[in-house]
């Protein structure tokens, strides 16, 4: 069971934390560890570009010093993902669970603690989260959800309850409960309002699918993807599914419109090796799941995936 302290002793903790973290310089000087992967690694902070880590911590000081002017439901909301920006996902998980005992209703702030319990591999509680989440949120409308890194039109594209929705399936997914996944996603699809949403949750979606061998469901998944959608932020996932339709070929994955080329590398590389894998060369998709985990960063979930898929295939 989660520690019921009382509010005021939990926000002086990571309050005073944080103090001591931010107002040093600019090294973001703390004890990097996060958690144990799957496959029984140490996973700690991985190392930022000085710039980029100058940025991050400017955007956490601003986040602090708005929080401590109002410890308000969204600024909980966003100080906790300003630390989860510099890959601290545990000092993020404390800042949501202080606001929820503050916020007991707060369905953004289980939404959140729940994707940082899957960054951490704690897929049971990042569950529990994301239920409970899916209880409090409003179900007949859709919320934006504001972005704290911008994409290339500097729109957001996403929403509350299909983040909530999403990220349940997922935790589902990467614990290899297919069937649990499947109904999720369907109902994701309904929150799925732009082609970004439409791509990313079909996405998931097929793949979950053709693990459970429902491959004639999964085509029809296949059927709303197009050639020429307008797609603003999931390019590695648009070309996963043309892959998938066998309408590009599998090299062209690799060069993607994506900002983020190590992101859209782990993205490209999960797709490709779960192709393998339905085309039953498993030594194939092994080896790329192998390759993926070569990267420094390990928090996006085609990591997470292909990490869950190795611990899965080498019991």
């Amino acid at each position: 069971m989660r520690s019921q302290l009382p509010t005021i002793l939990v926000l002086l903790i990571f309050i005073s934390v944080t103090a001591c973290d931010t107002e040093k310089d600019e090294s973001y000087n703390i004890n990097r560890f996060q958690t144990i992967s799957l496959l029984g690694d140490s996973l700690s902070i991985p190392k930022l570009r000085s710039q980029q880590q100058g940025k991050l911590i400017r955007d956490l000081k601003e986040a602090q010093s708005t929080f401590e002017k109002e410890a308000s439901e969204d600024n909980y909301v966003w100080l906790g993902r300003r630390w989860a920006y510099l890959g601290d996902y545990r000092k993020a998980l404390s800042i949501y669970s202080a606001g929820i005992i503050k916020y007991p209703e707060s369905y953004k702030l289980y939404r959140h603690r729940g994707h940082r319990h899957i960054s951490l591999r704690e897929f049971d509680l990042a569950i529990e989260d994301f239920e409970r989440a899916y209880d409090l949120m409003p179900k007949d409308t859709i919320e934006i959800e504001p972005d704290g890194i911008p994409n290339k039109i500097n729109q957001p594209l996403s929403n509350a309850q299909f983040n909530i929705m999403y990220h349940w399936a997922l935790a589902y997914y990467l614990k290899g409960e297919f069937k649990e996944a499947l109904p999720i996603y369907r109902t994701c699809l309904e929150y799925s309002v732009n082609n970004d949403l439409l791509i990313a949750t079909s996405d998931w979606l097929y793949m979950t699918l053709r693990r459970l061998e429902r491959e004639q469901e999964a085509f029809q998944v296949l059927e709303k993807i197009t050639h020429g959608m307008e797609v603003i932020e999931n390019d590695s996932y648009y070309k996963r599914l043309l892959m998938y339709k066998k309408e590009i070929p599998i090299d062209s994955l690799f060069n993607s419109q994506e900002s983020d080329n190590q992101l859209s590398l782990v993205t490209q590389g999960y797709g490709v090796a779960n192709w393998y894998l339905y085309q039953g060369d498993t030594i194939a998709a092994l080896k790329l799941y192998q390759d993926i985990l070569t990267s420094p960063s390990w928090s996006p979930f085609g990591y997470i995936a292909a990490e869950s898929d190795l611990a899965s295939l080498s019991e």
